[in-house]
């Protein structure tokens, strides 16, 4: 089980270090457009900076598919929010973007909901589930797509028009953060299906379900559409943002599709429930505009 917590704060360092690159590499750039995803993507492997910070992220994803054999959906999802601790300081650090004091205070108040996720496992009383009816998965997942990629291109109409105030990246956060939900239970159920004999038995199953294909499209459409996005605004906010949604979306929906029951104990439950709420709570409090200069 602490194995887990660990694999799950390696992936936040990894995805934190990613998404800062990416960003720095994003700044240097020509204007990316999702109307144009050829491009886009043509330009990303054009810079080695961008590239170093993809494989940061592609290594995250495998300390993911870890953390989903060792640690139920809902914790794991506490945990994951604990990253932008590290997210919003590098962004700080090495891009320049400046907490404010209202970011400040969410960040201690996502330290706090860390622990309390943390305090709330306990080696060998937590069931992870390793399957779900992948008709059921996709009665969620397929819907929750269409939305994200409806909302992103609504999103990009507006920001099209002329005399609108720029946008500030929630609405991107939102739209980008369904996709990523959705690739989080494909993780989950993907990692479930890695098992077996052999690598080919373990392929087969693999392949014999909806979550490859799930993830093929989300890590598509989710580059096209998040490196655009990344490049207009603040990494220290579409992130949180995007990540509040992600992780809302796949411990409530994850945990319900995937049928992991929460802890029996009253305190650990309410040490569990507690700390994912105030993690979120905190996120969603975040400041939704950059102060005006």
């Amino acid at each position: 089980m602490w194995w887990g917590v660990g694999a799950a704060l390696l992936a936040n360092v990894l995805y934190s270090v990613g998404f800062v690159l990416e960003k720095r590499a994003l700044g240097t750039l020509p204007a990316l457009s999702a109307r144009r995803p050829a491009r886009v993507v043509a330009v990303l492997v054009a810079s080695p900076l961008w590239i170093v910070g993809a494989l940061a992220l592609a290594a995250g994803f495998v300390a993911q598919l870890i953390v989903y054999r060792a640690l139920p959906i809902a914790a794991a999802q506490g945990i994951f929010v604990s990253g932008l601790v590290l997210l919003l300081l590098l962004s700080s650090a090495v891009l320049g973007e400046q907490p404010s004091g209202r970011e400040r205070y969410a960040l201690g108040a996502v330290l706090v909901a860390l622990l309390m996720v943390v305090a709330s496992v306990r080696e060998g009383e937590d069931v992870v589930s390793t399957g779900a009816p992948w008709k059921l998965v996709l009665l969620v997942c397929v819907p929750s797509l269409a939305g994200g990629v409806w909302l992103y291109g609504r999103v990009e109409a507006r920001a099209r028009r002329r005399h609108r105030v720029p946008t500030n990246g929630i609405g991107y956060g939102v739209a980008v953060g369904l996709l990523y939900g959705v690739s989080s239970l494909a993780i989950k159920g993907a990692s479930g299906r890695l098992t077996g004999a052999g690598v080919g038995e373990a392929a087969r199953a693999l392949f014999a379900s909806p979550y490859p294909y799930l993830l093929l499209f989300t890590a598509v459409a989710g580059l096209v559409m998040s490196q655009a996005a990344l490049q207009r605004c603040r990494a220290s906010l579409i992130v949180p943002v995007c990540t509040t949604v992600t992780c809302l979306f796949t411990a409530v929906l994850g945990t319900l599709t995937f049928g992991e029951r929460l802890p029996d104990d009253p305190l650990l439950l309410t040490l569990r429930v507690a700390g994912t709420g105030l993690a979120l709570s905190a996120l969603l409090a975040m400041p939704r505009h950059d102060p005006q200069t």
